[in-house]
């Protein structure tokens, strides 16, 4: 069996050599990229099919026995079962941190040249279907995009495709996640370039579409043309209601504030634990206290958010102890605004304990919360002739704070519309996303994504120089022809060490090859001439320090940073203190130059 399996490889392997040879002669890269563009959107349609196939298996089996009319005490234990086996199967299968998906996909665009590993095409997929099945309130559309950002990654890295492809095959892959889940082409490429945050030319956006609009197909064709919420438009959006629009935007504003801060400081929390075993017990209780309280906080929290779209804001406290005062307005405003607040502990629970999610859900969750709850106090005060719609506005509220949340207020908008079909409320859901995007961006520069790897320096962003710095490395600009010195050498034999380079810069290095100096030609130009110093002056005595050491390894911005900050031309690398070579600004931005041209090469 074994020799079989090797024939079988090294026939593969030899076919596959070929095929890629065959390719390169008769295939341009630009059409060549479009054919895996739309490969990668009709796997990655596929993958968010089954994601959402085997939650919606696993939730119905679990919720069947569920008791309408009040407390389930099952909310205690399907969730902590849920996340204890994907802990579990990360921790003993998968053996790697597959959580915060899209996080990921960032850092490996910015840091690891778009490379992600092959597991990444199948983990997250298993471990949030269990996740989210037994009751995580947590989101699919974090691990669908890390699924499909590892499909179109580990599919260019199969035909040896430069950086630069890869990046645009996992924003590829990232769009049709989106586009599959939702059923919203537009919004899959409008996140690859807001919250991915690549910075795109007119060759990019024609693979992202192919993408998106494959696996949008793909979805279409197995689930049918019904949108992915049901939303009924009753009431006309009248323009006397802007300014309840645009207060809506500023609630939505802070409200994400809220959720970001609360995340981050849970997160923060968890990572302080240590023990994964502590993290699980802790995450789990907090997690099924919250469910069993506030049973709308189970799984992505779909059915709720249909509910109150449709205006039968009764269902939300369907199995709940508060099952009786389901028809008092004040018991729902207080219900709904402890469903905002707590949702943002059970997501971080989830996750935190062991389970696998993403926290795109739970901002559309808490969005539609927040419309909801905005409306029905306006209408309960009475501040308003007539009143204004709650399912309007619980509409706008998803905008609102997905676009806070996320700091992507286009993708927020369409994907709205996309998935209720509400586009004749465009208006007021371009007020309330903008509005609501201003308001946290003067407290938040960073969305829940990218805060993560601001704060450790991490960060990709929109401009370009920044983008083709992340494509440059340290190791490729290290020049070694200068020639070094010992600090116990005497003038004269650095005078015959000048004579023989071709440079004006001269490591001073001590016996273990640790660098601790640099001796500059142009300070020593007025004693090298004089003899009669020859053997009275060593290189100790006229060497000085660094300005400042760069890193083997170390990332492109943080080089440039320090180029800035000492105002040096060429600056020393070093690994562990030993010195390595040079790096200089002129060879950084000839292979910036040669990177920008190919990087952007139509």
């Amino acid at each position: 069996m074994e020799h079989r399996y090797t024939n079988f490889k090294a026939n593969f392997d030899s076919w596959f050599l070929r095929l890629l040879v065959w390719r390169e002669k008769h295939i341009k890269e630009r059409n060549f990229v479009l054919v895996l563009a739309l490969i990668v959107g009709i796997i990655s349609g596929f993958a968010a099919l089954l994601l959402k196939y085997l939650i919606h298996v696993i939730s119905g089996a679990l919720t069947s026995s569920v008791e309408i009319s009040g407390g389930n005490y099952l909310y205690l234990l399907w969730p902590v079962l849920g996340i204890l086996i994907t802990s579990i199967f990360v921790r003993y299968v998968v053996r790697d941190n597959i959580s915060h998906g899209v996080t990921r996909v960032l850092y490996a665009i910015s840091q690891k040249k778009s490379r992600l590993k092959p597991h990444n095409m199948w983990s997250s997929l298993l471990g949030s279907s269990v996740t989210i099945g037994f009751g995580g309130s947590v989101g699919a559309e974090g691990p669908i995009v890390y699924t499909g950002a590892a499909i179109g990654s580990n599919l260019g890295s199969a035909f040896h495709l430069s950086p630069r492809v890869l990046m645009i095959l996992v924003g590829c892959g990232a769009a049709a996640g989106i586009a599959g889940i939702f059923k919203a082409p537009i919004a899959g490429m409008l996140f690859t370039i807001e919250v991915l945050m690549l910075d795109l030319t007119a060759v990019s956006v024609l693979p992202l579409m192919i993408s998106s609009v494959a696996a949008a197909s793909i979805a279409y064709t197995f689930t049918g043309y019904e949108s992915e919420f049901f939303f009924s438009q009753s009431e006309y959006f009248i323009t006397t209601r802007i300014p309840y629009a645009v207060m809506l935007g500023i609630f939505c504003g802070f409200v994400s504030l809220y959720f970001t801060k609360a995340m981050n400081m849970m997160e923060r929390m968890f990572g302080k634990l240590g023990n994964p075993w502590l993290k699980f017990i802790v995450g789990g209780a907090i997690l099924s206290t919250l469910i069993f309280l506030f049973p709308p906080l189970y799984g992505e929290g779909y059915g709720p958010i249909n509910s109150l779209l449709n205006g039968n804001y009764a269902q939300i406290f369907d199995g709940s102890v508060f099952y009786d005062y389901r028809n008092e307005v004040w018991m729902v405003m207080a219900f709904i605004a402890l469903i905002i607040i707590t949702k943002v502990f059970a997501t971080s629970a989830t996750n935190g304990g062991g389970g696998v999610g993403g926290t795109f859900a739970p901002s559309l969750y808490v969005g539609c919360m927040a419309g909801f709850l905005f409306a029905i106090v306006v209408n309960t005060l009475g501040v308003t002739e007539g009143g204004i719609s709650i399912k309007n506005f619980a509409l706008m509220g998803m905008a609102g704070v997905m676009s806070a949340v996320m700091h992507a207020p286009l993708m927020a908008i369409f994907l709205t519309a996309e998935m209720t079909g509400g586009y004749q409320l465009f208006l007021p859901l371009l007020i309330v996303s903008l509005v609501s995007y201003g308001t946290i961006r003067l407290f938040l520069p960073w969305s829940i994504y990218t805060m993560r790897l601001a704060q450790r320096g991490e960060l990709l962003t929109h401009e370009k120089d920044k983008s083709v710095l992340t494509l440059l490395k340290i190791d490729n600009v290290i020049e070694k022809d200068f020639l070094p010195v010992k600090p116990d050498m005497s003038l004269k034999e650095m005078v015959d060490v000048i004579s023989h380079s071709s440079r004006n810069l001269f490591p001073v290095i001590d016996k273990d090859g640790k660098l601790i100096g640099i001796v500059l030609l142009d300070d020593i130009r007025n004693i090298m001439f004089r003899p009669d110093l020859y053997r009275k002056i060593h290189v100790s005595k006229f060497m000085t320090s660094a300005p400042a050491k760069i890193e083997v390894g170390e990332p492109m911005d943080s080089v440039m940073k320090k180029f800035d900050d000492t105002n040096a031309w060429n600056l020393p690398v070093v690994e562990n203190g030993k010195y390595v070579g040079f790096v200089s600004k002129s060879k950084i931005f000839n292979s910036y130059r040669r990177v920008l041209k190919h990087y952007t090469d139509d």
